[in-house]
């Protein structure tokens, strides 16, 4: 499933033209094009979706949203687990001993 998830823009910057930011999610942390939301500011939220903020919203709704998700489990299916990623990276098993 894909969604559009409600998540907090960290910080603002032009790359090759294009103005991205990084964008919390509840504790992910991605980066996020603003092309279709050009006046978006640090500290305000937005709808994102397949990496482009598509409509602002407001810190209420932006929580209350990324709760629900969190409680459905819908975060980590979209997201992953960031330590189960993070150790797999590693190559380390969750849990396991350092892979060879």
């Amino acid at each position: 499933m894909c969604l559009a998830v409600p998540g907090r823009v960290l910080d603002i910057e032009e790359r090759n033209g294009t103005r991205m930011a990084t964008v919390d999610f509840g504790g992910v942390v991605k980066e996020v094009c603003l092309e279709y939301l050009p006046d978006l500011q640090v500290g305000e939220y937005a709808i994102v979706h397949v990496g482009f903020a598509l409509q602002r919203l407001d810190e209420e709704s932006a929580r209350q949203t990324l709760e629900l998700f969190a409680e459905l489990g819908l975060l980590q299916e979209e997201f992953g687990d960031p330590w189960e990623a993070a150790a797999e990276e590693a190559g380390v098993d969750a849990g396991k001993e350092v892979r060879k």
